[in-house]
């Protein structure tokens, strides 16, 4: 028989507050069971579990689509190996559009964003006068908009002047 543990021993070796394993539950990521005092007993292998669900949120998935994939395995069992490489093959479109933005946010940090704050030489140059703020709020060339996106938008009436119009 699989040993059961209590919420204080799954949090201190998962590293999840009891708070955060009570939520964890009341969305349906795990499962505890309870005892003729209610208190809630844990299968050890929630452990695998929780840190599944922590090394999938710290890479940026959503506590639905980690609970989403939990759903396809059989209640209550770990993963197999098998599991493993069908979730990370459903999952891998998805990880390599967050590691491209990752990478166009480092390589493109110290450039011109389009926010609006025309702090830096290159402003002048790629976000003239705002120009960008025609696209919308926010960094618009972080949001995959381009300086020619701003000019077209611009030119179509827009400008910087336009988003602080009524």
């Amino acid at each position: 028989m699989e040993p059961h543990l209590t919420i204080g021993e799954v949090a201190r070796r998962s590293g999840v507050a009891p708070s955060g394993l009570r939520y964890y539950e009341s969305l349906g990521l795990i499962a505890s069971e309870r005892t003729s005092g209610n208190q809630r007993r844990y299968r050890r292998s929630v452990l695998r579990r929780v840190a599944f669900i922590r090394t999938a949120s710290r890479v940026g998935l959503t506590l639905t689509q980690i609970r989403d994939a939990l759903a396809t395995l059989p209640d209550r069992r770990t993963p197999t190996a098998q599991d493993w490489t069908r979730l990370s093959a459903s999952w891998r479109p998805l990880l390599d559009a967050r590691i491209a933005e990752l990478e166009r946010l480092r390589d493109d940090l110290d450039s011109c964003i389009g926010c609006g704050c025309l702090s830096l030489e290159r402003c002048a140059l790629q976000n003239p006068g705002d120009r960008a703020a025609a696209l919308g709020p926010g960094p618009r060339y972080l949001e995959g908009d381009t300086p020619a996106d701003a000019a077209r938008a611009e030119a179509r009436g827009g400008g910087a002047d336009a988003a602080a119009r009524p």
